[in-house]
């Protein structure tokens, strides 16, 4: 019998544990974490590698440790502080090597591993009582309470045209963030990123340094650029209260819609490409693929605007699916509890993030009440604060 047993071993779960630990709220005996990955973190870890992110969007005093100047104390006294390379900007951004080198120190001090299960869910319910979490792996986990703190990151999103393409010639196209991506050494070059936000970018000004002269971003629309990818204010009550206060959970969709900087990039990632593009290391394109054509080792993609480019591989950098994370079991779970859900699918909690008696969301399943920095590691932050406090 355990107390707590969370779903996912990311960002989020990895910072819901971390508040429940550091609380006092349990011990690293009677918590779990289950997650696919080997390792936590695992996920982010090969995502920001690829596409060798330098620094991370979000401030100093976002992590998943529970006092907010954490990783700033961390670079003092951990990591032989380097302030002109530790962080970044009027923001204090921190670097990915040092929030992962804090990342590891927290899972190293509270002895997260020991915790950790590398498995998928394959069902959860409720009896007796307690919840029954069933595992891939044969184990049955028997808990008081449940965090569900899964993501949309194995949801990747594809065009038409691309997984027709996919199909045709499954060495030629891959979506950035998959698994079976082969090194872009042994891709081959010309490269072609689609995309035009902050994993795009990143893309682009890497293979630009590896391949010069070898890259074309092409994407859709003019740069939009912001800091952060939704306002600050969205961490107080300024812009909170007003979206608790909606009863419609369309309207509160529509406010995350509107509230997401979707796509954007900041100010100091566009002046990199800029320069790249006038040192023609990066050539730069405008325009929506609409098809294709295979020719030898090279495809042509065929634009709306009745131009084309033409690459060896091509790299979708387009996101993911909006769609409800963990459908294939979570689903059946909604249906056998009779769970909650608004019109988009996503949960119903109340204030405390809970959609049944002990069954608590973190994350993307936990927008629709923390508003659109759900995702984010300051909404894992908001999400761990209000589980940890029950």
């Amino acid at each position: 019998m355990h107390q707590w047993v969370i779903i996912g071993g990311g960002i989020q779960g990895l910072t819901v544990a971390t508040f429940l630990l550091k609380k006092n709220k349990t011990t690293i005996n009677q918590l779990r974490i289950i997650d696919p990955n080997p390792k936590p973190l695992e996920n982010w870890k090969r995502c920001t590698s690829t596409i060798s992110m330098p620094y991370l969007r979000s401030p100093s005093v976002h992590h998943l440790d529970t006092e907010p100047f954490s990783l700033q104390t961390f670079s003092k006294k951990e990591h032989k502080y380097q302030p002109n390379t530790d962080f970044y900007g009027r923001y204090k951004r921190p670097s990915l090597h040092m929030f992962n080198d804090h990342c590891d120190h927290l899972i190293g001090d509270l002895d997260i591993q020991q915790a950790y299960i590398p498995s998928k869910v394959r069902h959860v319910e409720k009896a007796d009582g307690y919840w029954n979490v069933y595992l891939q792996n044969g184990e049955v986990l028997k808990t008081e309470k449940v965090v569900i703190a899964i993501g949309i990151s194995d949801q990747l999103h594809l065009s038409e045209w691309a997984i027709r393409l996919k199909e045709e010639s499954s060495k030629s196209l891959y979506h950035v963030f998959d698994k079976e991506l082969p090194p872009f050494e042994k891709q081959g070059g010309p490269f072609v990123v689609i995309g035009g936000g902050i994993t795009a970018t990143h893309l682009a000004i890497k293979l630009a340094s590896l391949f010069p002269g070898e890259v074309t971003m092409l994407k859709r629309h003019s740069f939009r650029i912001h800091d952060f990818d939704s306002n600050p204010e969205w961490l107080g009550p300024k812009k909170r209260q007003p979206f608790i206060k909606l009863k419609d959970y369309e309207q509160r969709r529509n406010a995350i819609r509107f509230a997401r900087h979707k796509g954007s990039i900041p100010a100091e990632l566009r002046n990199k490409l800029s320069h790249l593009v006038r040192t023609k290391k990066l050539s730069m394109r405008d325009g929506t693929v609409i098809d294709y054509m295979i020719d030898s080792n090279t495809t042509q993609l065929l634009l709306d605007n009745k131009t084309s480019i033409k690459g060896s591989s091509i790299l979708l950098a387009t996101g993911f699916e909006q769609g409800l994370p963990g459908k294939e079991w979570l689903e059946p779970v909604i249906k056998q509890e009779n769970l909650p859900c608004a019109k988009c699918g996503y949960p119903i909690v109340n204030h405390m993030l809970e959609w049944a008696p002990n069954l608590y969301v973190s994350g993307a399943l936990a927008e629709l009440e923390v508003g659109p920095i759900a995702r984010n590691i300051s909404g894992a932050r908001v999400a761990a604060n209000i589980i940890s406090s029950t």
